[in-house]
């Protein structure tokens, strides 16, 4: 809820819902997802965040504002988890599918030897709002016990994915079209501006959109792609 470029996005309305509720509702429905669990502060300003996913049944964990990394270690261990699918709130255009995906190719990984240890989906070739990433619960304890950069601490897997001398990395998902350089996260006001048209859109007709429903709306739209062009995707440092 204390963005610093647009305070309360997560819960900013579209199409009837709380963002987060777009977000929730369509992780729930990712293919070989068991369970959706929200990780947020204990700070009495997130208190809304954690009563809107506690009202549809999804459990709350609550952590240190500073330390991301142990709020994720915190809820995969409250969820008992094996494998933990990591993705970020402020994209309520997640494609159920494409997490699906993800889990799938991971798994088959699991089978090798060594083992995989992480995948995610490649976020230059995709928009960035389609953001997830996939690990053992083993390896997040790992990075939760030895992680000491605050950047390892604040950005939940950059201890994992700049190791591949310990970890082994798989090749991030992609599609095979071209890469589609749009951003549909929510972070600053034009973004959210553009995400609002694309969940209104589909409001009636196809609740259940994925990514290349977007990309059709913005064909049709090509106007709207310029909303939040300006804007740029923060890094870790």
């Amino acid at each position: 809820m204390n963005s610093s470029r647009l305070p309360g996005k997560v819960l900013l309305p579209a199409a009837g819902k709380p963002l987060l509720v777009h977000h929730l509702e369509r992780l729930a429905r990712s293919p070989g997802v068991d369970g959706v669990v929200l990780a947020t502060t204990v700070g009495a300003v997130d208190d809304p965040v954690a009563a809107t996913a506690s009202a549809m049944g999804i459990p709350v964990f609550r952590g240190d504002e500073a330390d991301v990394l142990q709020r994720f270690a915190g809820a995969a261990a409250m969820a008992d988890a094996d494998v933990v699918v990591r993705v970020t709130a402020d994209c309520p255009l997640i494609d159920p599918d494409l997490v699906g995906q993800l889990i799938a190719a991971f798994l088959a990984g699991q089978a090798d030897r060594p083992p995989l240890d992480y995948l995610s989906i490649d976020v230059s070739r995709y928009p960035r709002g389609l953001d997830a990433e996939i690990f053992p619960r083993a390896v997040l304890d790992e990075a939760a016990a030895m992680a000491t950069l605050s950047a390892e601490r604040e950005h939940v897997t950059y201890y994992i994915y700049t190791r591949p001398q310990r970890f082994r990395l798989g090749t991030p998902l992609a599609h095979d079209g071209p890469a589609i350089e749009q951003r549909w996260c929510v972070d600053e006001a034009a973004d959210y501006e553009l995400v609002r048209r694309l969940l209104d859109a589909h409001r009636t007709d196809h609740p259940a959109f994925g990514w290349r429903d977007c990309c059709r709306v913005l064909a049709d739209h090509p106007d709207w792609v310029d909303i939040n062009r300006s804007i740029r995707q923060k890094t870790p440092h």
